[in-house]
């Protein structure tokens, strides 16, 4: 369904829209303001058929974001008996994973929370910086050699996949083991399809292993940190570092990736914004802030559950249905943010929800700022000549749920 036809046709016609779609995540902010507008929250159908209820509003947002009692992350504690017993579940091989942030409420939370903190320090991610500019200059050095680089692929890929790489501790002589791993977890974000599964058991066993050699010899990177974290006699447990570093995976890569990509792609669209960030480099750590808020790396909040019968806006959320917190939609909200569809570089206040808000804020969000900084910046400084090899609505979109990002964007130096 192309941009028109969301835009007018019956709402009715639009619960079967497929919100995963390369072509809608294109675009999807005119449906969202339409949806903003006629239907603030919005029932569609989401991967795996389950209904799922659109909130666009930034305040119903906000209030889903920071209500931990109404909407919660396990479902189980949500739904009814008859309805955990319909909904689709997890393949059993990677249960684990449920053990993370990302997958609990109340206390199990903030127990984790104590604990992941005590490793996660603003110290080892202010620690990267210095990696993260050599690893950005490395990859430039052979794209300007080349000339020309797909800017997803070959820069905005592969610098925070090298820098989680390094700060969680795998050898280097695993990287290729490493890389083929993620690249199935980052499939699999945006497809049920079960021919991903053994890749991405294959990793979880990888990641296992890498646990257990931690725990026998501790090492400075971040798995050994998450080993020792202990908080009154109480540690991490195998299943739930493993759970934390997919959650960091994500977190702290795949968000970084699509906001260097998207940023990039955005500021070529603008190029009077683009030649006042060349102009004013002191402007970057405002421009990252605009650049999350305006391409959004991660489209909606992770999955959240009603508790029980929640009214937004006028509209009525049965308990146990999933409720899909759309940042995309909230950071384009004109009651909020002034002239929203506008690039603003040094917007302010830039009060965004692109990293959350309340108990599950994003953890990665500054290991995020500062890499995309770091990136964006460099490319500016060493590629002035920096263009796109292909008109822009022929940029190719990922297909996912929660994120947004590109496939590939070509571009010549």
């Amino acid at each position: 369904m192309n941009t028109a036809e969301l835009l007018t046709a019956p709402l009715s016609a639009l619960a079967d829209l497929d919100i995963t779609d390369a072509a809608f995540k294109a675009n999807p902010f005119s449906f969202y303001a339409r949806l903003r507008e006629e239907a603030p929250v919005f029932r569609v159908k989401a991967p795996r058929g389950q209904w799922a209820w659109l909130v666009t509003r930034y305040d119903d947002v906000l209030s889903v974001l920071k209500d931990d009692v109404h909407y919660v992350k396990n479902p189980q504690q949500a739904m009814t008996p008859e309805q955990w017993r319909k909904a689709p579940k997890m393949p059993s091989v990677f249960g684990s994973l449920s053990r993370g942030l990302l997958s609990l409420d109340g206390a199990d939370h903030d127990r984790l929370k104590v604990l992941v903190h005590k490793a996660f320090t603003p110290r080892m991610v202010g620690d990267m910086a210095s990696a993260t500019q050599t690893v950005t200059d490395a990859a430039l050095d052979r794209a300007i050699k080349a000339g020309r680089m797909d800017l997803v692929t070959d820069f905005a890929l592969p610098v925070p996949l090298t820098i989680i790489g390094r700060i969680l501790g795998v050898p280097e002589e695993d990287n290729p083991k490493f890389n083929r791993g993620m690249k199935a977890f980052i499939a699999i974000g945006g497809s049920p399809n079960p021919l991903l599964i053994p890749p991405m058991l294959s990793f979880v066993n990888y990641l296992r292993g890498l646990i257990k050699a931690r725990r026998r010899e501790a090492r400075d990177d971040l798995i050994s940190a998450l080993v020792a974290a202990q908080e009154q006699n109480d540690q991490l447990t195998d299943d739930e570092i493993l759970a934390m570093v997919f959650l960091l995976l994500s977190a702290g890569h795949e968000t970084t990736v699509n906001l260097i990509g998207s940023g990039t792609l955005a500021l070529s669209q603008h190029p009077e914004q683009l030649a006042r960030l060349r102009a004013e480099p002191a402007l970057m750590k405002s421009a990252v802030e605009e650049l999350v808020r305006y391409v959004v790396p991660a489209e909606m909040a992770s999955e959240r559950y009603a508790t029980e019968d929640m009214t937004l806006s006028g509209v009525t959320i049965p308990r146990g249905e999933l409720v899909l917190a759309v940042l995309a939609s909230a950071n384009r909200d004109p009651a909020q943010f002034e002239t929203p569809d506008t690039l603003d570089l040094g917007r302010s206040p830039n009060r965004h929800l692109s990293f959350g808000q309340g108990m599950h804020y994003c953890l990665g969000a500054p290991l995020s700022r500062m890499e995309a900084g770091i990136a964006i910046g460099t490319l500016l400084r060493r590629a002035p000549d920096l263009r796109l090899s292909a008109p822009a609505h022929e940029v190719r979109w990922r297909s996912s749920f929660i994120v947004r990002g590109l496939e590939s964007l070509p571009v010549s130096l």
